[in-house]
């Protein structure tokens, strides 16, 4: 490494992937990053891919397709949530919620992906597929 403040890491040019997906959001876009060297897909988003530690993975639109890894229902006096880790179709997995009833999640069950505004932030739920459907 270098001292030189002349030399820069065009990795840091530009918005970072957190703000790149906080701004797909905004505009109601699902995108995870897939790396161009490997194609792993990673989520939530990062300077370098997780898998081969290639800089820079690209963005690309998630099916908003996904399952249920884990849950658990926090209670609290004026009702209770879920929390879930959920696994991604692309296969990366991310912790999130499903709405509904908290009772009625279940490790496995099939979702869809919904972007919901909270105090003027974009964040991402999941809701139960419709029965049939597969995720």
């Amino acid at each position: 490494m270098t001292d030189d403040p002349q030399i820069t890491d065009p990795r840091f040019d530009g918005p970072g992937p957190d703000a790149t997906w906080h701004a797909g959001l905004a505009r109601g876009i699902v995108a995870i990053q897939r790396c161009g060297g490997c194609g792993a897909h990673q989520a939530p988003p990062s300077l370098l891919c997780r898998a081969c530690g290639a800089p820079a993975p690209g963005f690309v639109d998630a099916s908003g397709k996904a399952t249920v890894y884990s849950a658990t229902t926090i209670r609290r006096r004026d009702g209770a949530y879920n929390v879930s880790i959920v696994e991604l179709a692309e296969g990366p997995r991310l912790m999130s919620r499903v709405e509904g009833d908290p009772e009625a999640v279940r490790i496995g069950m099939a979702l869809t992906a919904r972007i919901v505004e909270e105090d003027g932030i974009p964040v991402l739920v999941f809701d139960p597929a419709p029965a049939g459907g597969a995720a």
